[in-house]
């Protein structure tokens, strides 16, 4: 397939083209220069702009939004929300009927369920409660949702939360965690990309509707959220479990 990428400068970018670019041809693009080594093709676009996503989805198969703001009131809905209305536009203008969005967890569950619930499924009503970066992804969310009511393209969200390397246990931010806490959503990087790949190449006449959603982390102890409809619909399986930071010493 040609796929191409938006927002593949950040963090969870070059563990998804690691996984997809010797199976596909892929586009990565961002706003700024390129800052990991691959053998893909890379572009400048900026998803808040709807003329640049567009021409940069002419001739592919599938989009993968990795694009994010978290800071800025107005930047944090030019991309967030923006962001997957452009991917959608851009969907429907080429005929692209596979879209994949990413995003935190709370934008599904906020302190609602978080804060009092366990066993907590992807395709419960979503509730994000009031923070910036939740709202701001769960409206580009439903942006989507409504698109692939109304096109033929099926969108499929995996939700994520914390990241870990799993040898050294360290965060996206270089903090250590060992013998503590995990949050309840934490994923070793590779296990991520993984995830965005059989999502990728999942037959579209497997997915029950055209909009699709996944909690994507590993396995752990508490049970607080369900990875199972990842592994059961994708067959994705987590390799790393982060036991390192989850069991006391």
């Amino acid at each position: 397939m040609n796929v191409l990428i938006l927002g593949g400068n950040g963090m969870l970018g070059p563990w998804v083209v690691g996984a997809i670019e010797r199976r596909h041809r892929v586009l990565v693009t961002d706003i700024g220069d390129l800052k990991f080594e691959t053998g893909a093709e890379y572009r400048k676009v900026d998803a808040s702009n709807l003329r640049q996503v567009v021409g940069a989805a002419a001739g592919m198969d599938a989009i993968i939004n990795l694009s994010v703001l978290r800071q800025d009131r107005k930047l944090a809905f030019d991309v967030s929300t923006r962001g997957n209305y452009n991917m959608a536009v851009a969907a429907v203008t080429h005929g692209v009927r596979r879209l994949i969005n990413t995003g935190p967890h709370f934008q599904l569950a906020g302190p609602n369920y978080e804060d009092h619930d366990y066993g907590l499924s992807p395709d419960m009503p979503p509730q994000p409660g009031s923070r910036l970066y939740a709202l701001t992804k769960a409206l580009g969310q439903e942006v989507l949702r409504i698109y692939s009511e109304h096109h033929d393209i099926y969108v499929q969200t995996l939700l994520f939360y914390n990241f870990y390397d799993p040898v050294t246990m360290k965060t996206p931010g270089g903090q250590q965690r060992i013998g503590v806490d995990l949050t309840p959503f934490s994923v070793a990087w590779q296990d991520a990309g993984e995830a965005v790949r059989l999502a990728l190449e999942i037959e579209l006449g497997r997915l029950p509707s055209r909009c699709e959603t996944y909690n994507v982390f590993t396995d752990l102890p508490h049970g607080k959220f369900s990875n199972s409809k990842a592994r059961q619909r994708l067959g994705w399986q987590p390799r790393h479990f982060l036991e390192a930071a989850w069991t006391r010493r």
